[in-house]
């Protein structure tokens, strides 16, 4: 049940959805189980990564021990193998949000993958596929060329084809995949900045960039002493080597790498660290877009969590529409 069909008198009309946001290792997970400790709240996954079963050490994900018998959703639910989809993820996100509703508790969203966070939290519709549709396409694509398609895709989507490269073949195909199955231009399923809760309340936190890389670097080395590469040989005898999304991720990649004899382990963890710190830039470029995220510094004191949690409480009070 969404908060805003909430009945008269349903503690749940003026419960936030809480999303903590951010780049890797700016402590996110902390604060989302301090969070959770003081709002009574149950805490939802929003790392694509994590949603890996065995994953564990090379995304940082937070053990047992760690959660302090808070509650997490979403953690180890797909295979190596398998690959990760955003619009499944958003139907099994909003359905963990009702349900910690139902109990009466706090649903706390917490990652740094973007668009798994954007799905959650706001309006967006996801479009179908048809494989066969995209492989007829992909095929005349191959045999035609791509520009071939694009002047198709400016025929019948011209604000779709402005917006995509000439050589893009993948998203000129996927544009026309969407306008033959559904008549609707591929601009309609572009995410816009609306919120689907209007109790939603987004925290970001933020480190001085080169604590930020210095984090980052520990990471990887204290990854590297927990047997970060058993761990990758481990899920290589599961599939690891099969799996679209989860083989290519920034560290299992170079460890594979490490046991193909492709890389030594000293590049490897140099390669990781790069690649992270790429992605930490990434992350905080499109968290940076969204005005509604307000910021806090991670490495602002003990009391960061307090902080964010009377913040919760003024955003709320502040959003929150008398029940009908």
């Amino acid at each position: 049940m969404s908060t805003e069909h909430a009945p008269a008198g349903d503690p749940r009309a003026h419960t936030p959805l809480v999303a903590v946001v951010g780049a890797t290792a700016t402590g996110k997970s902390d604060l989302a189980i301090a969070l959770a400790e003081r709002l009574d709240g149950e805490v939802i996954n929003a790392d694509a990564l994590q949603l890996y079963r065995g994953m564990d050490i090379g995304t940082a994900k937070v053990t047992a021990e760690e959660r302090r018998g808070v509650p997490h959703h979403l953690l180890d639910v797909l295979e190596v193998t398998e690959e990760a989809s955003v619009s499944a993820y958003q139907s099994a996100a909003r359905q963990a949000i009702a349900a910690i509703r139902a109990r009466g508790r706090t649903p706390i969203l917490v990652g740094g993958s973007g668009l798994y966070v954007r799905a959650a939290l706001d309006d967006i519709e996801f479009p179908p596929t048809d494989p066969a549709v995209r492989a007829r396409l992909e095929a005349r694509a191959e045999a035609d060329g791509a520009p071939a398609l694009h002047r198709e895709l400016s025929r019948r989507d011209p604000e779709a084809a402005a917006s995509i490269g000439v050589h893009d073949t993948r998203r000129i195909v996927r544009a026309l995949e969407v306008g033959e199955l559904t008549g609707r231009p591929f601009a309609a399923f572009l995410p816009r900045p609306h919120h689907h809760d209007p109790l939603t309340v987004q925290l970001g936190l933020q480190r001085e960039r080169a604590a930020l890389h210095e984090r980052v670097a520990l990471r990887v080395h204290r990854m590297v002493e927990q047997g970060f590469l058993d761990e990758i040989r481990a899920l290589r005898g599961k599939g690891l080597d099969r799996g679209r999304t989860a083989r290519r991720a920034i560290g299992y990649e170079q460890g594979l790498a490490v046991l193909d004899g492709a890389l030594s382990c000293a590049e490897a963890i140099e390669s990781t660290i790069v690649g992270t710190r790429r992605l930490v830039r990434k992350q905080d470029t499109w968290f940076r877009r969204d005005q509604r995220v307000t910021w806090f510094d991670a490495a602002g004191g003990e009391d960061l969590a307090d902080r964010a949690t009377a913040h919760v409480a003024r955003a709320a009070r502040a959003t929150a529409r008398p029940a009908p």
